[in-house]
């Protein structure tokens, strides 16, 4: 069964001194400040477009490696993935890295790899920004 998901965003003014919110609809979790100077200078208690990327791209990767773990017979204890997406005024997003660190009893460090690897290239977030470079970096701890 298919699931579509809303945010709106309601913007006012022109791009370099204008400002928006962002509504999670569907969750109605929140509401958050946009901006120009948030995407391409300092945040200052304001979010991005990268900043929500970010946030959704490293919830999907932790969903999916913990799932391929699972299904592999090796559940991970927990998965911590950050998401460092990269703007460039001009040029857009320019890449996006995956840091993750997990505790996984009974798998090897190259077991490990792979199946981050594997989330990387088959989570939905990935698979929907395949336009952009998007480098991994994982490690097995505790």
């Amino acid at each position: 069964m298919a699931t579509t998901r809303t945010a709106t965003t309601q913007w006012k003014g022109a791009l370099l001194d204008g400002s928006g919110t962002v509504s999670l609809d569907t969750s109605g979790v929140g509401r958050f400040d946009v901006s120009w100077p948030s995407r391409a200078e300092q945040a200052n208690g304001k979010t991005s477009p990268e900043e929500l990327i970010a946030a959704a791209h490293s919830a999907c990767f932790s969903m999916a490696l913990s799932h391929g773990l699972a299904q592999a017979g090796t559940p991970p204890q927990t998965v911590e993935t950050r998401a460092d997406v990269t703007f460039q005024p001009g040029e857009g997003i320019t890449g996006i890295v995956l840091s993750v660190r997990a505790q996984v009893p009974g798998l090897s460090a190259e077991e490990f790899r792979t199946a981050a690897e594997n989330a990387k290239a088959n989570c939905p977030v990935s698979k929907a920004l395949a336009g952009t470079t998007i480098t991994l970096d994982a490690e097995l701890v505790g």
